[in-house]
């Protein structure tokens, strides 16, 4: 595949998967929550209002499979697994904290946008 095709976003290229996985609604969180260490599944789940466990455990296989988490079993009783954001995952905060920066900061405007579409749509 070259850069071109990748460029023009080409539904055969790879990275358009990949940012599709990365950017989807829950991994960006669940990154940042692991951001602070090791943590069971339950744990993750407090942290996520709103999320269920399918959605939870379908992100967490995927950012498995992406190499961004790894699942580690831990020798309790009963059997338990924890997650934990992998040294490519930690390369993913600088942008997400940007991100989460720009969003605060541009709340306001953001706000202010959807208050004149929504006053204009109706």
């Amino acid at each position: 595949m070259d850069a071109k095709t990748c460029q023009s976003f080409s539904a055969t290229c790879p990275s358009r998967e990949l940012f599709d996985q990365i950017a989807g609604k829950w991994s960006m969180m669940v990154l940042t929550v692991l951001d602070a260490g090791p943590m069971r599944f339950n744990a993750i789940k407090r942290h996520l209002e709103g999320i269920t466990q399918k959605a939870l455990t379908e992100c967490l296989r995927r950012l498995e499979r992406n190499g961004l988490v790894e699942r580690r079993v831990l020798p309790t009783s009963p059997v338990g697994v924890e997650y934990e954001i992998t040294p490519l995952g930690r390369t993913l905060q600088p942008p997400f904290k940007a991100l989460y920066a720009w969003t605060m900061e541009q709340m306001p405007e953001v706000e202010a946008a959807r208050r004149v579409f929504d006053a204009r749509d109706r």
